[in-house]
């Protein structure tokens, strides 16, 4: 790729964070992880570029449960700390494949990079109050829903992303002017005490940092992903066009022990927790009680296109994306 295109999704990545949101962990674990199999001339090296936090757990079960061995490859699994290397990552060849959400994708997308989905990472789990995220005010708010959070001031962890769109989005669905929230940004860890010490008004918490905001007096008042669509897919996996098109067996490959990865996730939450352990730090009391994410393996389309013209509706992107140019 041009080294005009690395330049701008640099530039792109300092701005807007790239980060991939999710259930996360305060810091990384740093480092990767190899699948069994290391060493073995005949296998695949694949490496891979993720965010320490609960979506990603699919790849590392997938990872121990020999998914991607039995399809030939042996994965280096490469933890950042936070996502603006994802995207630079993958444009400058580190990463074979990597985990994002949907908004920094696509705005990486809509700056004239050529990138793919080739796999789900997580997905909304569709209920409200009882999903992996949500806007949180303190005991005694006036704040009751979310056309209330009009003119208020909400923190979010990366601004002209995934959490000030669906929440603009859900704003106007209620009758609010999403244009008079003041979005400020505020790490998801410290959510919780900008929330105590009055710094916002609300604040845009995901899981585990959720459950210990209202475990400490917080109150739901908006699943602003439920709210923009029960079926809203949050992130996934990526790469570059050109690598879809040039190397479509192995693209294949990581497609289909990726998606063995998100049904075996799916159908075994504990295991998910207890994975969750050995790449981030949370602690264990905390991993049983926090909720999980929904992985499942198709996209959902409407919930895409939902998202995509929220995005270019509040400026985030210039104009709404095709969900064929993204997704598998």
């Amino acid at each position: 790729m041009k080294r005009r295109s690395v330049i701008a999704v640099l530039a792109a990545a300092s701005v807007l964070g790239l980060s991939a949101c999710g259930s996360g962990s305060p810091s990384s674990t740093g480092g990767g992880a190899s699948s069994a199999g290391a060493g073995n001339a005949s296998l695949t090296k694949v490496s891979v570029g993720v965010i320490p936090i609960v979506d990603c757990a699919p790849i590392f079960l997938g990872d121990k449960q020999g998914f991607f061995k039995d399809e030939g490859i042996q994965l280096d699994i490469q933890t950042a700390s936070g996502g603006a290397a994802i995207v630079p990552g993958v444009v400058s060849g580190s990463f074979d494949f990597a985990f994002s959400n949907l908004i920094s994708v696509l705005v990486a997308k809509d700056k004239g990079l050529d990138l793919k989905f080739v796999a789900n990472g997580a997905s909304t789990t569709g209920e409200k109050g009882k999903d992996i995220g949500g806007v949180v005010v303190p005991a005694g708010s006036p704040i009751t829903a979310a056309k209330d959070l009009a003119g208020k001031t909400v923190s979010v962890n990366n601004l002209s992303n995934i959490g000030d769109t669906t929440i603009k989005s859900v704003i106007e669905k209620g009758g609010g002017d999403p244009n008079s929230v003041k979005f400020v940004e505020v790490a998801f860890p410290d959510a919780p005490a900008a929330l105590t010490n009055k710094q916002v008004d609300a604040a845009w918490i995901l899981e585990p940092f959720l459950s210990k905001a209202v475990a400490e007096g917080g109150t739901i008042v908006s699943s602003n992903f439920v709210e923009m669509s029960p079926e809203l897919d949050i992130a996934g996996y990526f790469t570059k066009a050109d690598t879809v098109k040039g190397k479509a067996d192995l693209t294949g490959k990581f497609t289909r022990a990726m998606n063995k990865s998100l049904e075996y996730a799916q159908g075994h939450p504990q295991e998910v927790r207890d994975i969750v352990g050995t790449y981030t730090k949370i602690d264990e009391a905390t991993r049983a009680k926090m909720i999980l994410p929904r992985y499942r393996v198709e996209f959902n389309k409407d919930a895409f296109k939902t998202l995509g013209d929220a995005a270019a509706k509040y400026g985030t992107l210039s104009k709404a994306p095709n969900a064929g140019d993204l997704l598998p």
